[in-house]
């Protein structure tokens, strides 16, 4: 077979004729000679067949044997020798009553002008086989040794396949661990392609491809959900544009490059090919685009490598718990690269009450990262909507999980969208949090989980909270304002152009479901810096969480007669050791003062006077007496151990007082249990400029029963001197500390090398445990949670081991997250992290 060269198909194709392409192949045929003008039209029939059914034989003689070259002559449209879709019988008759000069042949509504002896490869026909067996006719007509069949080549680019360069494309905008299957791409930074063409090549100047990417559901270009844009040499600064790296052959490497500001979310790129006046369309693939921390123009970008990579591809981390005086960190699996979890927020998005209600609004907006934090922050819990997480604090979670069992969010994830959006039992504030810390990070957005010691929770934003107690300190009455022991919410890092310069950067965002924030129960995101300076005015929900730092707390005793007297409560102070995990380091860093100025500073007393706080304005009455609660060195589960009340006088005069000592159990959010120790001193002499140490022995045999899984117990003392009528409260949450969870790896961690881990723990209780398991998760050294129950129980002292087949992915620092579970033994957590060599 015979082909003609692509050079000389374009050398011949003038600029606006579309091109058909014809390829050669010869076949042996007698010699034509003339013949009866009635037999042409079965001569073309027989030559329509032999194009349909032509199978080429082995004799392949040159292009200048046949002694004809071929070039395409001069297009007449209008000629008036046109017939429209001429018989084959009438264009051999034309052909038979013209002169070897010239040839007319009329195919379609186009007449092509044949110069002598001169045939071209390519011809424009509605009806492709009557112009090949015209053809066939002309060629014997000339008494050619060889006729010549044709093979069609659409004149169209006919797009064979699109490669989206998955590869190259993730390690460039940091998605590898999501562009196993599927092309997930940051917005603002160009990205790659290939189009591999069939048939003929891309040719500039003679084709032309124009791009389309859409998003939601009503895609719109007003909308910035539909951006048409075509080929281009030039790449335009913060808009959709494509422009030719490479080609060759029939393969043509582009370059894509999307807006800073675009919509985040699935799109669909489309691809339409014309020449000329005809074209196709194809369908290119999908892909998702993020936010871009990376990317200098985004509204999310960070300028510290240090910082994107903890706060978006990190997927693990710590999560502060415990006491102000005890803090406990806790770890988590985000796990935001997880199989399905990006489909998942994905669909967290799309089901949203904002999305029901106007689609393609909701679209438009989604590029904003002001905007999505607030949606985020609506959508993990499930008051308003089909939200992920429902929330119990009240100890029952027999029906769900208890929310000290969670080690990670995957899990909780992929349960709320494997059960069709159902919300996942149960959550509280560090679940919550963390959950929203997946999602952020998943979308791109810099996101961390900070916890605050003493946070208030102020309903009616007077920025007090009141207890009222009985004669001995006990809680009376509405108990709905609290002092949480700690509360969780997280900080994204964005710029706020709907607000005054300076506000950009950290923003808090609390999706634990409290108060509701125009009609919804989310919380900001309000800029940490109008936190801290005492803005109030600024959106979103500044005066709850300025509220949650620096409210003012007042104990009320109500004496027997009725009466209300205030107390000094010096030990309680909101808004305490504000902490998040540390960048690269698996330590704590205290952020305290990003929220807060320097306790008695001047601009402390500035931002009160701003947020018009007159509690923290006004002068602290002082008695000269003073109590606080100290705790002995040991208090790990399972023990006995003293607490201990420290009073001071620091007057010249006897006191005479009483002391009032009582040990509670307590949830993290102030809800108190049963008593677990009580101490009533009636006559306690305090001397001039003296010191008392009065102990309370707490034992477990009191606590184990009522301890709640925060595994905390609040110490309260409540010294009243009757002859002033006053009283002095003080209190201190207690932590009591769990076993160790050891982890050993066996066998050198190494890159496609399976690893075996064994979990071990002591039970440290003078009680066998029953009921026990091991649960474990790890990104990217396990597939999913596993969970390895024991069946035997373990006795006192006893060391219970299991282990856990493992298979490394990647290269790296990956954290192994473990959690104990047992009758008696609530939710131990441990980790361990393991470096993945190369192989």
């Amino acid at each position: 077979m015979l082909r003609a060269p692509s050079e000389m198909v374009k050398k011949t194709c003038p600029r606006g004729a579309p091109a058909m392409g014809w390829e050669l192949a010869s076949q042996t045929l007698s010699h034509a000679s003339q013949q009866p003008t009635e037999a042409l039209g079965k001569e073309a029939e027989r030559g329509r067949s032999t194009q349909q059914n032509s199978n080429p034989g082995p004799s392949e003689p040159s292009l200048k044997n046949t002694e004809h070259s071929c070039e395409l002559g001069e297009q007449h449209d209008k000629s008036p020798a046109v017939q429209p879709q001429p018989s084959p019988t009438t264009a051999a008759r034309s052909f038979r009553s013209k002169s070897q000069g010239q040839v007319i042949l009329s195919a379609s509504a186009s007449i092509w002008v044949l110069k002598d002896q001169d045939f071209h490869f390519s011809m424009q026909a509605c009806d492709q086989s009557d112009a090949i067996a015209l053809f066939h006719l002309c060629l014997r007509l000339l008494r050619l040794t060889h006729v010549i069949a044709f093979k069609n080549q659409d004149p169209n680019l006919i797009l064979e396949r699109c490669d989206l360069e998955l590869e190259a494309n993730g390690r460039d905008h940091h998605t590898a661990d999501l562009c196993q299957d599927r092309l997930v791409v940051r917005r603002g930074q160009p990205f790659w392609l290939k189009l591999h063409f069939e048939g003929r090549s891309y040719e500039a100047g003679v084709d032309t491809l124009t791009f389309s990417a859409v998003t939601g559901p009503a895609p719109s270009e007003e909308a910035g959900t539909k951006a048409r844009f075509p080929l281009s040499d030039a790449v335009e600064e913060g808009a959709w544009t494509a422009s030719v790296v490479d080609q060759q052959d029939g393969v043509l490497s582009l370059q894509l490059s999307t807006p800073a500001t675009a919509p985040i979310g699935l799109y669909r790129l489309s691809l339409e090919a014309s020449t000329g006046y005809q074209g196709s369309s194809f369908v290119l693939g999908h892909f998702t685009l993020l936010f871009n921390t990376w990317c200098p123009a985004d509204a999310v970008y960070l300028d510290s490598e240090e910082e994107r990579r903890e706060y978006v591809l990190t997927q693990q981390g710590f999560i502060y718990q415990g006491s102000a005086k005890f803090i406990k960190s806790v770890p988590w699996n985000y796990g935001q690269f997880e199989d399905g979890i990006l489909d998942t927020c994905l669909m967290l998005l799309d089901i949203n009450p904002k999305f029901l209600k106007d689609s393609g609004r909701d679209c438009s907006r989604r590029s904003s990262p002001v905007y999505v934090g607030r949606v985020v922050s609506g959508m993990v819990n499930c008051n308003d909507d089909q939200g992920v997480l429902q929330g119990r604090w009240d100890n029952n979670y027999g029906d769900g999980v208890s929310p000290m069992f969670w080690i990670g969010s995957v899990d909780i994830l992929r349960r709320w969208r494997d059960y069709g959006c159902q919300q996942v039992k149960y959550g509280q504030c560090w679940v919550f949090a963390a959950v929203a810390c997946t999602v952020l990070r998943c979308l791109g957005i810099p996101t961390r989980v900070v916890t605050n010691y003493n946070s208030a929770h102020d309903q009616n934003s007077n920025l007090l909270i009141e207890y009222f107690r009985n004669e001995f300190g006990e809680l009376q009455g509405d108990k709905s304002e609290m002092i949480w022991n700690f509360h969780c919410w997280v900080e994204s890092w964005m710029t706020r152009p709907d607000l005054q310069p300076g506000y950009e950067g950290w923003q808090a965002l609390d999706p634990t479901p409290q108060e509701k924030s125009e009609g919804t129960y989310c919380c900001g995101p309000v800029p940490v810096r109008a936190i801290k300076e005492g803005d109030l005015s600024t959106k979103y929900d500044a005066p709850f969480v300025f509220a949650e730092v620096n409210a003012d707390v007042v104990d009320w005793i109500q004496q027997e007669d009725g009466s209300m007297h205030k107390s000094i409560n010096h030990s309680l102070v909101v808004g305490l050791k504000i902490s998040t995990k540390s960048v690269g380091r698996d330590e704590r860093e205290d952020i305290t003062h990003n929220y807060k100025y320097p306790e008695g500073s001047q601009e402390e007393r500035d931002a009160f006077t701003r947020a018009n706080h007159l509690n923290k304005l006004a002068e602290k009455e002082e008695t000269g007496v003073a109590m606080r609660i100290r705790v002995a060195e040991s208090m790990s589960m399972g023990s006995d151990f003293d607490v201990f009340a420290h009073i001071t006088n620091d007057t010249a005069e006897d006191r005479a007082c009483r002391l009032v000592l009582c040990a509670r159990t307590v949830s993290y959010n102030g809800v108190l249990g049963p008593e677990c120790g009580t101490k009533d001193l009636l006559g306690l002499a305090l001397e001039p400029y003296s010191e008392k140490s009065i102990p309370l022995r707490i034992l477990y045999e009191k606590y184990r029963d009522s301890l709640t899984q925060s595994n905390l117990i609040k110490v309260q003392g409540l010294l009243i001197e009757p002859a002033a009528n006053s009283y002095v409260l003080a209190q201190r949450d207690i932590y009591l500390e769990n076993p160790e969870i050891k982890i050993r790896v066996l066998g050198e961690p190494k890159q496609n090398r399976k690893l075996v881990a064994e979990v071990s723990m002591r039970n440290p209780l003078t009680v066998p445990l029953t009921g026990c398991s091991f649960t474990v998760e790890g990104a990217g050294l396990l597939r999913e949670q596993k969970t390895v129950e024991i069946p035997d129980p373990v006795e006192p002292e006893e060391v219970v081991k299991v282990r856990v087949d493992l298979l490394p992915l990647h290269v790296g620092l990956s954290k192994l997250v473990v959690n104990f579970e047992s009758d008696k033994l609530k939710s131990v957590k441990g980790f361990r992290n393991i470096i993945i060599g190369p192989s």
